[in-house]
């Protein structure tokens, strides 16, 4: 698989979702994430972990209003409605993503996370964790992840990943950042609004009505000169 940014390799890895209470290793109710105050509720409900309330790697009952693929890493690059100021210097795509100060250029990032049997999954950054919101000399660096609690996860994985992938609640993968045009079609790309094949897809139609729309106005001025 080819790109600009490595392979981060041998990474303990663990489950999380959204909604998810506080309980075992889990100290922060995952209701809100790093970007959403009303995560859950964004999403459409509880994701849960249960398999067998789950279908197609989304929850059975509901469809999803945000991507159901979706990992946190243990870095934020705003805090307090500012951007921290070592953003612009180690994320990669920050010059080319940046908007305005405060907004993050991190959520929603596509990443590639693979299995110990090379089996490879797509999805999207939507919270920051496990443990710390602070390392990015790991998540953008070649340090490993510093966290001794759960082994030293360095990536949290949702549900869906986690069934694509046949990972254990704590596991190994390997992951890497990967730009969008890279990322395949495949389950990942089914839903949610903060989905880039769905905003892509649903912006085609628009595109091509007023396409459409240009055509038949020009035919309709064509005709009356003719006449």
């Amino acid at each position: 698989m080819k790109g600009r940014y490595p392979w981060k390799t041998s990474i303990v890895t663990t489950v999380f979702w959204i909604g998810e209470p506080v309980g075992g290793n889990n100290f922060t109710p995952n209701c809100s994430s790093a970007w959403d105050a009303n995560w859950t509720q964004s999403f459409g409900g509880l994701d849960t972990p249960d398999p067998a309330r789950r279908c197609n790697f989304i929850p059975a009952r509901f469809t999803p209003r945000q991507n159901p693929f979706y990992v946190a890493l243990p870095y934020n690059d705003v805090t307090r409605g500012t951007t921290k100021p070592e953003a612009r210097r180690v994320i990669p795509w920050f010059k080319d993503a940046f908007c305005r100060e405060g907004q993050s250029v991190c959520r929603d990032r596509w990443v590639a996370i693979r299995n110990r049997a090379g089996r490879i999954t797509y999805a999207q950054w939507s919270d920051c964790g496990p443990f710390r919101t602070d390392h990015w000399e790991y998540v953008f660096g070649s340090e490993k992840p510093k966290p001794k609690l759960n082994g030293g996860a360095g990536l949290d994985v949702s549900p869906a990943v986690r069934d694509y992938l046949g990972l254990d609640s704590t596991d190994v993968t390997d992951w890497k950042f990967v730009d969008f045009k890279d990322v395949p079609s495949g389950p990942w790309a089914r839903y949610g609004q903060n989905n880039t094949f769905v905003l892509k897809n649903s912006r085609t139609p628009k595109t091509a009505a007023k396409a459409s729309g240009r055509t038949a106005d020009y035919s309709a001025r064509v005709r009356v000169r003719e006449l």
